[in-house]
């Protein structure tokens, strides 16, 4: 495998599969799957998930609920896919710990770095839920965070398209997908890998981040492979 730990970015929208809202059981059973596979490669697996199939905080504030408190509830919702896909993985023989940045104990560790880490290194998946336990702050700021917390080699953004183009590809025929980009060429050209915030944690820490298609059957154990799927993002790859 081309890494050894890495940490996995699963957006909430990918949990319900075609369904308009919530978690589709077999969506998660399949991703678990793929994550098993991985885990039995040898490789430790981190996950952060969101929760936008659930609550998605900026709309809420946008439609006039306080922002903190849209954040909040946008959190817990993270934390209930967090569970569900605990329950995947553990119901094929893959142990899991989830932790969270709001104390719950009675469902889930409070998140530990330290511990953490232990958990990775004695083979468990470890799934962060709550985010980062702060408002106004993103999942993807979250994901590159804890990566650079547990020392990750990567972070994997599992999403609904194949890779980052310099337009959308719904709108626009002739968009192109790149296949590798530079931090600062994200930052400049707001090419929305992930936010800002997050990029710039990344950079800060040289954490490569790929991006693929989560749709597609195997494509997470071939990017821990490291076959060229996707669009990867780091300081020592050129734009093209």
């Amino acid at each position: 495998m081309a890494y050894q730990r890495v940490l996995l970015k699963l957006s909430g929208e990918a949990l319900m599969g075609d369904l308009g809202y919530g978690i589709d059981p077999a969506v998660v059973a399949g991703i678990a799957q793929e994550i098993s596979d991985v885990i039995k490669s040898g490789v430790q697996v981190a996950i952060v998930v969101g929760g936008g199939n659930i609550f998605r905080g900026v709309k809420a504030s946008a439609a006039g609920m306080d922002r903190a408190t849209a954040d909040y509830v946008g959190m817990l919702a993270t934390v209930m896919n967090a569970i569900a896909l605990q329950d995947a993985l553990e119901r094929i023989d893959i142990a899991t710990r989830v932790q969270t940045a709001i104390a719950m104990q009675e469902v889930a560790e409070p998140y530990i770095r330290r511990r953490a880490i232990r958990h990775l290194e004695r083979g468990l998946v470890v799934i962060f839920g709550a985010g980062s336990g702060n408002p106004f702050f993103t999942t993807d700021t979250t994901a590159a965070l804890r990566a650079a917390e547990i020392d990750a080699d990567v972070i994997f953004k599992a999403t609904k398209v194949d890779g980052v183009y310099d337009a959308d590809p719904k709108t626009n025929p002739n968009a192109r997908r790149y296949t590798s980009l530079t931090y600062n060429h994200v930052l400049s050209h707001d090419l929305r890998v992930m936010d800002g915030t997050a990029i710039a944690l990344c950079k800060e820490n040289n954490i490569p981040i790929v991006v693929f298609d989560l749709s597609v059957n195997g494509n997470i154990v071939r990017s821990v492979q490291g076959e060229p799927i996707g669009t990867i993002v780091g300081g020592n790859y050129e734009v093209s």
